[in-house]
């Protein structure tokens, strides 16, 4: 992939669901919901947004919890990604 966020974005892919629940359940893809957490594939710059100064406080490789309605989702070669702002990161999971 050859996508370079700019500014306070990052581009981020989702992280795969299990396919079953705790109990033993197993969901189809309909009774599914989009993960909220996801790994980061690329991390912009940062420098002035809004007239402010940002600071990526991110980088790639790590997995986050995003906003639920965050972002722009984008298709490139069969693989579905997300553009997020990094405000719309709420943590780092370590």
């Amino acid at each position: 992939m050859n996508l370079k966020p700019l500014f306070d974005r990052v581009v981020l892919k989702d992280a795969e669901m299990e396919e079953t629940t705790k109990g033993g359940l197993i969901l189809t893809s309909n009774a599914k919901e989009k993960p909220q957490y996801a790994n980061i594939v690329a991390v912009g710059p940062g420098g002035m947004v809004d007239g402010k100064e940002v600071i990526m406080q991110v980088k790639e490789g790590q997995k986050v919890v995003y906003s639920k309605y965050a972002g722009t989702e984008i298709k490139i070669d069969g693989e579905e990604y997300k553009i997020v702002r990094q405000s719309d990161i709420l943590a780092v999971i370590e």
